[in-house]
């Protein structure tokens, strides 16, 4: 999501009410039905999938692919496909979906090789109107409707109704990029995965609990999740972002908390059935740990907790063997 990875001093609830906290923030009426209508919307505007061979005389044995799916809406929306070197296009391989931090993109092909050198097919999902930070994108927010007032980012954007919010239609990408992956010939519908970290780590529950087609869910230090909470607690953007906006919009503040409930991955969560594994930062002002452990303490499917007492908006370069070792655990028996 950021360059944060400078830690601050322990800031948020103390260790034992954090294992027993849960968010206070309400579900919606219907959200079940709400989140359906707008996949339902999704699928019937949708496109077939687009796969174009990416230099080919540059990755030699590495296997890309540019893809432009069908999104929110059926807005086009660029991805990368990768698999493992050598292996046929229609060989059923374990699949990872990779989901993007808050500024990023896809980026390009060579960033996201070490799945494909460890044997498995990754699909990696641009963001919507960002790329301009971290990473490069290639995907416009074509859904967008900036007839109101915003903050600069994506936060506010469409805060009005959640019909209108930028995140409701990050998060139906997501889920809809997962239903895409699964119809691809050489995916095994049976051993797929999501993952992401912060805003990408949102992207990942959101779409497990979206869609029934996730094996495993890797959420690094979520963002998006107990956001009523969140906007309170985090020092710094995004989530100020929101906080900023609304110290000035002030009859703006009961419809824009209204709308952040259905985007909220702490209340989403509770429809995973996957098997998690997430991770905390104790020091992480982006997301607070409170935060995250109101998605944790939401998901009843079997799940793991990675918790870095002394890390803030990162995770140590180590987790990347722990999510490893998962995914073979789980999806190469």
């Amino acid at each position: 999501m950021s360059t944060l990875g400078v830690p601050v001093p322990w800031f948020d609830l103390p260790a034992d009410q954090l294992v027993a906290y849960r968010t206070p923030t309400p579900e919606p009426d219907g959200l079940d039905d709400w989140w359906r209508t707008r996949l339902d919307k999704s699928r019937a505007a949708a496109e077939p999938p687009v796969l174009t061979r990416y230099e080919p005389e540059l990755y030699g044995a590495l296997p890309v692919w540019d893809v432009e799916f069908s999104g929110c809406d059926g807005d086009p929306v660029r991805a990368w496909y990768l698999r493992p070197p050598g292996s046929a296009a229609d060989t059923p391989l374990p699949t990872v979906v990779t989901f993007i931090g808050y500024g990023g993109g896809r980026g390009l092909p060579v960033e996201h090789t070490l799945l494909p050198s460890a044997g498995f097919a990754v699909f990696v999902m641009d963001v919507r109107g960002q790329g301009g930070r971290a990473s490069i994108g290639a995907t416009s927010d074509r859904g967008a409707a900036l007839d109101g007032p915003t903050h600069p980012g994506m936060m506010t954007r469409g805060l009005d109704s959640p019909e209108n919010y930028y995140f409701t239609r990050l998060l139906a990408d997501a889920a809809r990029a997962v239903e895409v992956v699964a119809d691809l010939d050489g995916v095994d519908r049976d051993r797929i995965a999501v993952s992401g970290g912060s805003q990408g780590g949102a992207q990942a529950l959101a779409a497990a609990a979206l869609t029934d087609l996730v094996k495993v869910c890797h959420a690094d230090i979520p963002f998006l999740c107990d956001i009523q909470r969140a906007v309170t607690v985090s020092s710094t953007t995004p989530y100020t972002e929101v906080a900023d906006f609304l110290a000035q919009q002030i009859d703006l503040v009961p419809t824009a908390l209204d709308t952040l409930r259905y985007v909220d991955c702490a209340l989403l969560a509770r429809r995973i059935t996957a098997e998690c594994l997430l991770s905390v930062g104790l020091m992480d002002p982006v997301c607070p740990p409170s935060t995250v452990y109101a998605a944790y303490n939401e998901i009843t499917a079997t799940k793991d907790l990675a918790v870095f007492p002394f890390t803030g908006h990162a995770v140590p370069r180590s987790h990347v063997e722990r999510q490893l070792r998962h995914l073979r655990a789980v999806l190469v028996p």
